[in-house]
């Protein structure tokens, strides 16, 4: 048989005959690239080099002033000789040579060029072939990019899974949702070893229906680490019967025991429903009295200040529900069609308005929305009065009716009556949005932004109830007033820990606080109110030194001697080691001594300047914890306090939290793992958002028998 007539096997690691495109044109190769090429490095990931697709003329030349009977092949890198008669040896010693002998051979000894911070820790070098490793590579990819599992049945995936690594067995779905299950324990154990090294945690806890009706419990950690970096991380995403007072504090009990927290609790932000209140007395009954409790479990709990401020908000639509009906409708008829939308177009042009904005209708749901749509419609007021100059523009208007809750049907285009109104109100409203994207904010510290918020949202209501404008706006803003006054118009109803965050941030300290104090409230109060913020701080500096000293001792037990037992020893030994030890204990005395003015020494310090751009609170606790050793410790846990439940997006509802439907049943414990791996998985900072998550989970497709089992 010729050696033209041999075919050439893919799948096997020798050929005994010569293979060229020629013959076998189903299976061509590309000449290999340079060795300094990327494609090149990224091609070579283990040094056995037979697992790639290689042709064998490619790296030797045959030899034309050799015996016929007995051919020559030279390689092109080392210049050595062998044989490859097809019916003796072939091109296997070829092969084996370019694969294992080629001292030459640029592709076994080029260094691949890793990108930084490409290896994970713990991982092994990237050149060793692992099925183990490249499964939780898979399954890593899979929850971090929200892809179907599916994707591993898929002909395309398989074919490019053959090309990349052929040596890999791709996984089925049930293996690989198992792989994925197995990463999120994984992970957990890793989560769980920093969260143990951390001092103190601030929790958040929100609850979700889906359309089930199978209510779940979102608890999440904030915590700064010791090197001065935020974190949030979601613990759990677990099921409850029920969402009772007393059932959620149970579940969280159960949560926080899970991760082993119970004792390192700073304060848990929760929203106003009245169940919530229950369970933080639950969770206060159980944590007061243990031995890591934080005073007693005295700050635990913080009001969400986000949905104070949507509360705050309701009361002002409300009543300017008339006027922000007629925006609404005239927004309807120009996004309503084509045509409408382009003759809007036209007035805008006429009137040469350049708003990028043009027209956005709002979500009634969503009071962010809401102002968005009325921002963007004063800004194409003219152009919604040429409109009227469309009878069909009016008779649209004219005869549309929506109930707004109260029984009235506005009729009609927005009259200057309703644009003055729009006007004044969302020069209003952007203030809370801007205070509400403040408090919502996931990926850098709120605590201390509380304090600005709250000064410039009770100046400009104040202002507005004193003023003689428009009796309208006025009646709005002391209705909303009556809403601020009874979350946040007493110092009483504030938790505490929001005003020292503000003492703690450099560019104000106490000064601030208490000069804002004198202008907001009445002057008899202001130094009770003074001191309760400093008391505050005090008791906290005091208990963080305590854990300092007590561990103090016990790495270096002191004895303190009695005076007679001094008078008896008669072992000048004995007697000279005690006496130490009662300077040792002098010298702890006096240095807790010291550590009591940290506090003093830090208010006196002069403030850093408040206009300062790009100020980082975090950084300069980070250079300055070494000189404020104790206090920076209370900095660390007072600044990771979250002021709010949820992320910006979901911050603005006014509707309930409800789950969209899953596509496959999923099991809660399954459902559990996918959206805290993902979280704990992605290397960048994003804001969390469960109902996102919950979509991604939706394309996971997990068949009913898996979910059974997990």
């Amino acid at each position: 048989m010729d050696s033209d007539s041999h075919s050439y096997d893919a799948d096997s690691p020798m050929n005994d005959g010569e293979a060229t495109s020629e013959s076998n044109p189903a299976y061509e190769f590309e000449a290999p690239p340079d060795a300094s090429s990327p494609t090149a490095q990224h091609r070579v990931s283990t040094k056995f080099f037979t697992e790639e697709p290689c042709h064998v003329w490619d790296h030797f030349v045959k030899l034309q002033d050799c015996d016929p009977n007995d051919p020559l092949a030279e390689c092109i890198h080392c210049q050595k000789r062998f044989n490859f008669h097809h019916r003796k040896h072939g091109t296997s010693a070829l092969l084996a040579h370019t694969s294992f002998g080629c001292e030459e051979y640029p592709y076994i000894h080029a260094p691949v060029d890793k990108p930084e911070g490409s290896e994970r820790e713990g991982e092994s070098d990237v050149t060793e072939f692992s099925v183990e490793r490249l499964r939780m590579g898979l399954a890593r990819m899979i929850i971090i990019d929200e892809l179907p599992l599916r994707i591993v049945e898929g002909e395309g995936f398989l074919d490019f899974m053959a090309m990349v690594e052929p040596r890999f067995p791709v996984p089925s779905r049930l293996n690989v949702t198992k792989d994925c299950i197995i990463l999120y324990v994984k992970e957990k154990e890793k989560l769980k070893k920093v969260l143990s090294a951390s001092q103190r945690v601030c929790l958040t806890t929100d609850t979700w229906t889906s359309l089930e009706n199978l209510n779940y419990l979102c608890l999440t950690a904030h915590f700064i680490d010791s090197d001065w970096n935020y974190h949030k991380k979601i613990l759990n995403f677990c099921l409850v019967p029920n969402l009772r007072g007393e059932t959620i504090g149970r579940m969280v009990e159960s949560c926080l025991l899970e991760w082993d927290l119970i004792d390192k609790i700073f304060t848990i932000t929760v929203d106003n429903a009245s169940s919530n209140d229950v369970a933080i007395e639950f969770l206060r009954r159980k944590t007061k009295d243990r031995k890591g409790s934080l005073l007693s479990s005295e700050f635990l709990h913080m009001r969400c200040c986000a949905h104070i401020l949507k509360l705050i908000v309701l009361d002002g639509l409300k009543d300017l529900s008339e006027s922000i009906m007629k925006i609404r409708n005239a927004m309807r008829y120009v996004k309503s069609s084509h045509s409408r939308y382009e003759q809007f177009k036209e007035c805008m042009m006429l009137e040469r308005i350049s708003s990028k904005n043009l027209v956005c209708l709002d979500i009634p749901t969503r009071w962010d929305s809401t102002y968005m749509m009325l921002n963007a419609a004063q800004k194409c007021k003219k152009a919604f009065e040429r409109m009227e100059e469309d009878e069909e523009y009016e008779e649209y208007l004219r005869h549309f009716r929506e109930d707004d809750g109260n029984g009235k049907t506005p009729i009609g285009p927005p009259n200057s009556f309703d644009w003055e109104n729009i006007q004044a109100f969302s020069k209003f409203l952007k203030l809370f949005y801007e205070a509400a994207l403040q408090f919502s904010g996931s990926l850098f510290v709120t605590s201390n932004a509380y304090f600005h918020e709250l000064v410039l949202i009770q100046s400009e209501l104040s202002s507005m109830c004193s003023s003689g404008g428009d009796p309208l706006l006025k009646d709005m803003a002391e209705n909303m007033k009556k809403k601020f006054d009874n979350y946040w118009g007493s110092i009483d109803r504030i938790n505490s820990m929001l005003f020292v965050a503000v003492v703690l941030d450099p560019r104000y300290k106490l000064n601030y606080v208490k000069f804002w104090f004198k202008k907001l409230y009445d002057n008899e109060q202001v130094d009770d109110m003074v001191a309760k913020v400093r008391g505050a701080l005090d008791r906290l500096y005091e208990h963080y030194a305590s854990k300092v000293t007590s561990e103090g001792l016990s790495r270096q037990p002191i004895y303190k001697p009695h005076s007679s037992q001094l008078m008896v020893d008669t072992n000048v030994k004995d007697v000279r080691k005690r006496l130490n030890s009662l300077y040792k204990l002098h010298l702890v005395d006096e240095d807790n001594a010291k550590r009591k003015s940290e506090v003093d020494q830090y208010l006196l310090d002069g403030c850093e300047d408040p206009e300062m751009e790009n100020f980082d609170i975090l950084n300069w606790w980070k250079v300055n914890s070494s000189k404020y050793r104790i206090l920076g410790q209370v900095a660390r846990d007072v600044l990771a306090i979250p002021v709010s439940t949820v992320a910006s997006r979901s911050a603005f509802s006014t509707g309930g939290r409800v789950l969209d439907p899953f596509q496959s049943p999923l099991s809660p414990k399954t459902i559990e793992a996918f959206i805290c791996a993902q979280n704990w998985l992605r290397s960048s900072q994003s804001p969390i958002d469960i109902g996102e998550a919950m979509k991604e989970v939706e394309g996971y497709q997990i068949n009913s028998e898996l979910a059974q089992k997990c």
